[in-house]
């Protein structure tokens, strides 16, 4: 019975030293939203992404983060597919993202004044959001669900953009030829 386990506790043995080097070699990097959807470079992996190609993709970010000092899990998946597509070899100038939030997600949009009142931290999501506004994703909140949460639009933070609904900018970009990605 012990010969078994010799190999799981060499590998949880090793498992530390493995994670620090893995950290100092770079496995997990963050090269255009810095600190936010680490990714790992796979660059002979299947289905790569085409340089010369232009992807328009509308995410639905509907679930809060576990905590409210955490960055919402979304908005992590939404800064890991800009790292990937740009890591790629995409330009950004092609990568017509577009992220709305609403439901359990609706917070992510307060202003760091709000945010705190609300939840005692100071919001966690706006250096992301910042970031992802630079690299010319579109960050919008769903309207709607500001006045169902009882938040004032005039709490919403500068470079998050107000739409009229989720529902709708949903429809109108896949309309438009946007890919839908549910978070």
């Amino acid at each position: 019975m012990i010969r078994p386990l010799i190999p799981i506790l060499l590998a949880l043995t090793l498992l530390p030293a493995m994670a620090t080097a893995a950290a100092t070699d770079k496995f997990w990097v963050t090269p255009t939203i810095h600190g936010a959807g680490t990714i790992h470079k796979l660059p002979d992996a299947a289905y790569q992404p085409d340089a010369k190609a232009t992807y328009k993709v509308v995410f639905a970010l509907s679930k809060a983060a576990a905590k409210p000092d955490q960055v919402n899990p979304g908005l992590e998946h939404v800064a890991r597919a800009v790292n990937l597509y740009v890591n790629a070899g995409v330009p950004l100038k092609h990568l017509h993202f577009v992220a709305v939030a609403a439901g359990g997600a609706t917070s992510i949009a307060l202003d760091n004044v709000h945010y705190q009142k609300a939840y005692g931290v100071p919001n966690p999501n706006l250096p992301v959001i910042e970031q992802l506004r630079k690299a010319g994703i579109d960050v919008a909140v769903c309207g709607q669900a500001m006045a169902e949460h009882h938040y004032e639009y005039s709490w919403k933070d500068s470079h998050v953009t107000l739409a009229l609904s989720a529902l709708t900018t949903i429809t109108v970009l896949q309309h438009k030829g946007y890919a839908l990605v549910p978070m």
